[in-house]
């Protein structure tokens, strides 16, 4: 559903690149991740795979068409969901989504359906500008799912939510992806890549660094421990304990048997361990 080809991009129109000959595909039906600090390069991919920015090197094709020469039928089917909350203040929360729906050349989902969706239904006539950040972070995503689109492009799409709004803003991604939704994911949040993506790119000052699953990228540069914590004359106690080891895996057995053990954890690595491994830097950097 998309594809990128040697795609470079540069703000400064030299060979300073914000983009640097990046090459990727993305299948249908897929959250695809990409991941990565601030500046990193995951914003400008997106703007060009949305025709926000002009491709000035290399091939990109989103939705089977060029998006060089793309038509209004391609964007008819194309929702994008911005970080930082743009809305006309001054119209309420429920005008914003009738007013973006009328640019759609498709039927449309239900503006009021959408609010209650985030627990926005009872602030739907209230002018958008007394929101607050919040508030409007959850109708900018629900605006990007007006057109039910088949092609969805995710900004960071839990920053500043609460746990509660988080989750369910998680859950309603996996719902679409499960619809069949190609998902194009940008975040420096390990987390929400872990836990939502099929595939993450590592993207670091412009290039893709490492791409795989996150199971797989943990289990390649991850260690195989097990932590048991279990309590034994009256204290708690902890093992870190590996499974190759014959000696520990006699020893886990016998934990697991005459102790009183009360958690077992792997001990796999984070995929910000794996980036920071990969590149040198943390993903907030």
């Amino acid at each position: 559903m998309i594809r990128a080809e040697g795609l470079y991009y540069s703000y400064t129109g030299n060979e300073s690149y914000a983009v640097a000959g990046i090459s990727f595909q993305v299948a249908e039906g897929e959250i695809f991740g990409f991941l990565g600090p601030n500046g990193a390069g995951k914003s400008t991919t997106q703007k060009i795979l949305t025709g926000l920015l002009p491709v000035q090197k290399g091939e990109v094709e989103v939705g089977g068409q060029d998006i060089r020469s793309a038509s209004r039928e391609l964007f008819n089917r194309v929702g994008v969901a911005f970080e930082h909350p743009n809305i006309y203040r001054k119209l309420t929360g429920l005008e914003n989504l009738t007013f973006f729906a009328r640019l759609y050349d498709v039927p449309t989902a239900d503006p009021m359906a959408l609010l209650r969706r985030v627990g926005l239904g009872e602030v739907a006539h209230r002018r958008a500008g007394a929101y607050s950040r919040g508030m409007q972070q959850r109708l900018v995503f629900i605006r990007s799912l007006l057109n039910r689109p088949k092609i969805w492009f995710v900004d960071e799409p839990t920053a500043g939510l609460d746990p509660a709004t988080s989750q369910l803003v998680k859950e309603i991604i996996r719902e679409e992806r499960d619809r069949g939704t190609t998902i194009f994911l940008t975040t420096h949040n390990m987390q929400i890549a872990d836990e939502l993506c099929d595939r993450v790119a590592f993207i670091n000052a412009g290039k893709i660094v490492a791409l795989d699953t996150p199971r797989e990228f943990k289990l390649k540069h991850g260690q195989k421990l097990v932590a048991v914590e279990y309590r034994s004359e009256g204290r708690l106690k902890r093992e870190v304990l590996s499974p190759l080891v014959e000696e520990d895996r006699l020893k886990l057995k016998r934990l697991l048997t005459e102790e009183e053990v009360e958690t077992v954890h792997s001990q796999e690595a984070t995929l910000e361990q794996v980036f920071i491994k990969l590149t040198g830097r943390g993903l907030q950097g």
